[in-house]
């Protein structure tokens, strides 16, 4: 062992009569003399000369198993990147000591992950166990880049990895001290965990700590890698579990306020997906007394469309709560909706109609909402995004909710209910969002101000399309809500006039839904009639002797249960009676 010079010597020597006399600023010195000792010559060592290095032997399986595979690399085509003649090749060169030929099979790798235009063969996919886990840094950056360009292009299958064993050299990797392989093994991981049976591999084989660790990389390319496969973990509910447990939640809402935005948009869609499950809540909003919130809210005003779009969402998912709720609007959250609903964004608007349909289902919030006038931005938007079926349900659902007696005026105002009506033709009959709007116009036809904007609005092409939905057999929700429609706007005269021209049609759906099983599509066929017998001419035409005939089927019916039903009541208070005597 080396001695000190007595220039250390007395560095030393200085040092410890410091400690002794305990000075305030001891620390600087004590960080000052580390600084000048390690400057010391002494204490440099020579690096080796290159003849002292360790140069493993060549052996001779490997010199013939390099030209074979030099020989097939000049002989092979473009188009012919893979060739199971130099597979034996590669695993000879893979499995070597010699740090050269293993870069040589890398290097091979890197090159068919860039032209490859097929999958890649199982059996391609066993050297790369070696290559992961040599000793040489420039053959692990290699190999693990040509392995997430492979996983990336979908040349390999992502479960086929895991199966043969590749997991864990990769998640070995994320313990590296380089970026670049760190950076290479996180996009591995991230590129795994779209799989849904690799996730759970992931969380068991003991991957989630370190990708917790590298997320607070201060490398920027690692760590938006590092949240990005943290967020295809919490894509299942028991990773997200594990997650939480690990302490992943603390680590994604710091990253909430990262300058990358990218981080934020994979941190903020982590606990997008977390929140899904009510069950992790509580534990959300306590962290940091409730910064969550704040943090979400400050989000929703970012100029990145995707990290505003997705700070609405996890809003959304949390707000199921009735005292989040409350929170969230006590927070002037709705000024903030309101202002996105005016974005140029269609992404934007779904994003804030999505928190808005939840916090409408809680009558407490409707005075707040009608008060901040987002009806009237409504009514504008579903005008702008008549064939949205996205847009359309929502705000079909926001006014379904908001609609009440005391708020009839402003639903009138904000001419809502006429856009809705005019939207229908312009929605396809499969499409989902149709069943909520009409459900909505249904609701809102109960209501006398607003039906009667509806009708004034009213033209022959809305009728014939209510009618058509009204003989959708296939779908019988959507049938009853149309024909609900035309129930309650037939009650006004100028209606009636635009259903004349389908007589015919009115009455074959009249007659569908007496015979129907359920009693409600009964019940609406009865109403129907009774509703437009007020115009003559329905009047004539339901007294034609077929719907007479099922009509009077439909009382006998009636007339049955309504005997049975005495009779099931009158032996229930006979019983009753019979107990208290």
């Amino acid at each position: 062992m080396e001695t000190f010079c007595a220039s250390c010597r007395q560095h030393l020597k200085n040092f410890v009569e410091l400690i002794q006399r305990a000075s305030e600023n001891i620390l600087q010195i004590i960080k000052d003399f580390f600084e000048s000792i390690q400057s010391c010559s002494c204490l440099k060592r020579k690096k080796p000369e290159p003849n002292r290095l360790y140069k493993p032997v060549l052996q001779q399986h490997e010199k013939e198993a390099a030209q074979e595979f030099l020989q097939h690399i000049e002989e092979a085509s473009e188009s012919n990147v893979i060739d199971t003649e130099c597979l034996e090749a590669l695993q000879t060169l893979a499995a070597s000591e010699n740090p050269r030929l293993q870069q040589s099979a890398a290097l091979y790798y890197l090159h068919i992950s860039e032209q490859l235009k097929n999958e890649l063969p199982e059996e391609y996919l066993e050297p790369y166990c070696a290559l992961l886990r040599s000793n040489d840094l420039e053959v692990q950056r290699k190999s693990s880049l040509s392995l997430v360009n492979l996983l990336v292009e979908g040349n390999v299958n992502k479960e086929t990895v895991v199966q043969i064993g590749l997991l864990e050299p990769i998640l070995e990797l994320l313990g590296s001290g380089d970026a670049t392989v760190q950076c290479n093994s996180c996009a591995c991981v991230a590129t795994l965990a779209t799989s849904v049976l690799n996730r759970e591999a992931i969380a068991c084989q003991g991957g989630i700590k370190p990708l917790l660790g590298l997320a607070k990389s201060y490398d920027p390319r690692v760590q938006q890698n590092a949240v990005g496969a943290i967020l295809n973990l919490t894509r299942s509910e028991k990773t997200q579990l594990l997650l939480c447990k690990e302490g992943a939640l603390p680590v994604l809402i710091l990253h909430l306020q990262s300058p990358d935005s990218e981080v934020q948009y994979y941190s903020c869609s982590a606990l997008t997906n977390i929140a899904s499950n009510p069950h992790h809540h509580q534990t959300m909003l306590q962290i940091g007394d409730g910064i969550l919130l704040k943090m979400l809210l400050s989000l929703m005003s970012s100029s990145v469309v995707k990290v505003c779009c997705q700070a609405c969402y996890c809003l959304r998912n949390l707000s199921l709560n009735e005292d989040t709720q409350a929170d969230i609007v006590a927070m002037n959250c709705l000024p903030q909706l309101h202002e996105l609903l005016k974005f140029s964004s269609k992404n934007v608007h779904e994003a804030a109609l999505s928190i808005l349909s939840t916090l409408s289902e809680n009558h407490s919030n409707t005075d707040a909402i009608v008060s901040e006038n987002i009806l009237k931005t409504l009514g504008k938007l579903l005008l702008i995004h008549k064939m949205s079926p996205g847009i359309s349900n929502y705000a079909a659902t926001i006014i379904h909710k908001l609609a009440t007696s005391e708020t009839q005026q402003a639903i009138v105002d904000s001419c809502c209910a006429v856009v809705l009506l005019q939207a229908l033709s312009h929605l396809r009959v499969h499409d989902e969002s149709l069943l909520y709007v009409t459900a909505c116009i249904a609701e809102l036809a109960k209501h006398e101000t607003i039906r009667t904007q509806m009708i004034h609005e009213s033209d022959v092409n809305i009728a014939a399309y209510l009618l058509m939905l009204s003989n959708q057999s296939e779908n019988t929700d959507l049938s009853f809500q149309a024909a609900c429609i035309i129930s309650q706007l037939g009650l006004d005269g100028m209606f009636s006039l635009l259903l004349r021209p389908h007589t015919r049609e009115i009455v074959g759906y009249v007659l569908h839904f007496l015979k129907h099983q359920e009693i409600r599509f009964q019940h609406l066929g009865l109403l129907t009639v009774r509703n437009l017998r007020k115009d003559s001419h329905f009047a004539a035409v339901f007294s034609e002797r077929q719907l007479m005939v099922q009509l009077s089927r439909v009382c006998q019916q009636t007339a049955e249960i309504q005997e049975l039903l005495q009779t099931v009541l009158s032996y229930i208070k006979e019983e009753d009676q019979k107990q208290d005597d």
